[in-house]
């Protein structure tokens, strides 16, 4: 091992060019003393017409292209007629932010208290505007400095400038059959309920694609090929797997990884730090750290065993509902192609006693000339898993997402149709006679089996995987502690959306860049040494 560890030896090694990795490589690295390497699975594809050009994130979403996406499959939902999902996420520079749906969402105040009150001052609501505002380049109709950061790297457009009429009439419509009137700016901490006109996109002012690549990775830190540039110390290592974290005793001292065909290892001074998304768990199990059952049975050496690696995963539902639409309204909507969405709303949940918290997200998308909605509810209390298969670290885990494994999930989402889908279609019809609901009927929604059936038979995935290495201590769930420090062992962080403690109340890649960014702030001040 020693005469390894001269070859290939940096200051930090971290496994993931996603929004928490590719911040922490950046933010890292800036002081140009510092040395860091980023091991990714992927490419970099940021010149690629489907990654850079916004308008085929609806088709990157669902056609799972495998030069951009991990290849695997969950296990049969059974509380969703035994449905099977995709399991994955983006497999190339970015990670999930270089090929997700671009809407940028932060967790609001009451979620962020709930991760205060667990894990102390340094998750606080004002400690994360401050970071989002630091993070952020903010385009739109907010001018606030308060709210939004106009000076970071992280481009944010705020879409489409002028609402076309289809927007106009279904965000009315949620207006008059919900009673909560429009906001302008959803992650104004002030306003986190409301219908509103524009989305707040992972967008350049051109429409292009802002991802953790193109912020945080571009050519003014590094080359195409992964060097640093201007005397700064960074690597990324491209097309390369990681396989396994490596110990020395319970200290962790490097990755070993998959490079053209040979395997590599790579040594950290000071830390190693996982930022590998949904592969996180996989690969700390992998290297020895989860339940001691399931790495035995694996043939997997135990390090330290903490059952709670992999468990409490959790993801948004995700439903939808069908208009006609006045087909006169389209080329209208066609003005700004890059704003991809047609309005949207956050709401309470129907079945929520508490109606200022954030548990439903209507999202308005025109498609093959009709309107749709897609429906997310974000407080599930249902909980899946990750479990390792056997110790061959190329095997796709057992995912086991346990969608509507808890029935009130499915009692909240038949309150959200009855709710909101009839009354925003009664509203909506009243408007423009022309807007209609197809599907499900209303003759559906009245009958409470058929719209069981209707919801079950019409699920989907959003791809919010998040909480199965959990942010707390390990009586309490935890895999890593307040710093993302992995419980047990030393000198391993896991920094990115699986350690979100509590459920976030909207979509998950804001929140992994305020994880990543956080710690890698408190790695700069010395609090992790």
């Amino acid at each position: 091992m020693a005469s390894n560890q001269s070859k290939l030896t940096f200051d930090y090694v971290v496994v993931g060019t996603g929004p928490a990795g590719a911040v922490i490589a950046k933010t890292l690295t800036d002081d140009k003393k510092t040395s860091v390497l980023v091991i990714e699975a992927g490419e970099n594809n940021d010149r690629d017409k489907p990654i850079r050009d916004s308008r085929f994130a609806p088709e990157l979403e669902e056609e799972f292209f495998p030069q951009y996406f991990w290849q695997g499959e969950g296990v049969p939902q059974e509380n969703v007629d035994d449905l099977t999902f995709e399991w994955t996420t983006g497999r190339l520079s970015g990670g999930g932010s270089s090929i997700n749906g671009e809407q940028y969402v932060r967790p609001t105040p009451s979620v962020l208290r709930k991760w205060e009150k667990l894990l102390g001052s340094l998750w606080s609501p004002e400690e994360a505007i401050h970071s989002f505002n630091q993070l952020e380049d903010y385009h739109g109709k907010t001018k606030n400095p308060e709210i939004h950061g106009y000076n970071g790297r992280l481009n944010i457009r705020q879409a489409p400038s002028k609402p076309p009429s289809v927007t106009k009439k279904l965000v009315s419509a949620i207006e008059n059959a919900t009673g909560f009137p429009k906001i302008l700016d959803y992650n104004d901490p002030r306003t986190p309920l409301g219908p509103f006109y524009r989305w707040q996109l992972y967008q350049k002012t051109n429409g292009e694609r802002e991802s953790a690549s193109t912020a945080f990775l571009s050519s003014d830190i590094m080359t195409p090929d992964g060097i640093g540039v201007n005397g700064r110390k960074l690597r990324v290592f491209y097309k390369s797997t990681a396989l396994r974290i490596l110990f020395e005793g319970k200290k962790a001292v490097g990755i070993e990884f998959l490079k053209e065909g040979q395997k590599v290892q790579a040594f950290a001074r000071k830390q190693v730090i996982i930022s590998a998304g949904i592969n996180s768990a996989q690969l700390l199990m992998l290297s020895g750290i989860g339940p001691s059952r399931d790495l035995k049975q694996a043939g997997i050496p135990i390090v330290f065993e903490n059952p709670n690696v992999g468990q409490f995963l959790t993801n948004h539902t995700l439903n939808t509902a069908t208009f006609s639409m006045n087909q006169e309204d389209l080329p209208e909507f066609q003005n700004d192609p890059f704003a991809l969405y047609t309005g949207g709303a956050f709401l309470p949940s129907p079945l929520s006693r508490n109606k200022r918290l954030r548990g439903v997200q209507l999202i308005g998308i025109v498609a093959e000339g009709q309107l749709n909605i897609a429906i997310l509810f974000l407080m599930p209390k249902s909980r899946g898993s990750i479990k390792i298969q056997n110790n061959d670290p190329l095997k796709i885990v057992l995912a086991d997402e346990g969608f509507l494994e808890n029935k009130d999930d499915l009692n909240a989402i038949k309150a959200i149709y009855r709710t909101y889908i009839k009354n925003i279609a009664e509203k909506l019809s009243k408007i423009d006679s022309t807007y209609q609901l197809i599907n499900p009927t209303l003759e559906t929604i009245n009958d409470d089996e058929q719209l069981e059936n209707f919801i079950k038979e019409n699920f989907g995935h959003n791809h919010h995987q998040q909480s199965s290495l959990r942010m707390a201590p390990i009586n309490m769930g935890g895999v890593v502690d307040r710093f993302g420090r992995v419980h047990g062992v030393n000198n391993l962080i896991v920094a990115d959306a699986q350690t979100i403690p509590f459920t976030v109340d909207g979509n998950t890649s804001a929140s992994a860049f305020l994880i990543g960014y956080t710690i890698a702030k408190e790695i700069l001040k010395g609090n992790l040494d």
